[in-house]
């Protein structure tokens, strides 16, 4: 049994992971480990952990792409199961797009541009350097 090819680091409150659609390149997302339904459902250290998590896998977004801003979603809606979508914002994307939500590009096919190992690869593990020099990773 292999290991999951989308994994990129195992941090203090989860696992980070590549977005199974990369139209954006560089979305990720922190799944809590262990799954709880809610940020609500975590208290305390918990809670402050998840969030400085995802907050250091935006820095590691900005420091490995060239994006120019992040997006961070924690919706639960439809999964209840814990886990924050991690958004790198490029300046180069279509005008339409640039100002919007990201889930606007979910109405255009076009961008939904699968997983990919091989492409993905050297972006995750340059997110995952980062995430192990800055302390955040073991």
């Amino acid at each position: 049994m292999g290991a999951n090819p989308k994994v990129i680091a195992q941090v203090r409150s989860g696992w980070i992971v590549i977005g199974d659609l990369q139209f954006l390149p560089g979305y990720c997302l922190l799944l809590a480990d262990p799954v709880v339904p809610t940020l609500n459902a975590l208290t305390g250290e918990s809670r402050l952990q998840f969030l400085a998590d995802m907050a250091a896998l935006g820095d590691a977004l900005l420091a490995t792409t060239e994006a120019e801003r992040i997006n961070y979603e924690i919706l639960g809606n439809a999964e209840a199961a814990l886990h924050a979508h991690v958004f790198p914002r490029y300046r180069e994307e279509p005008e339409r797009y640039r100002n919007q939500p990201v889930w606007m590009y979910e109405r255009e096919y076009r961008y939904s541009i699968p997983f990919d190992g091989e492409r993905d690869g050297p972006l995750m593990r340059k997110i995952a350097e980062y995430l192990k020099a800055a302390g955040v990773s073991a």
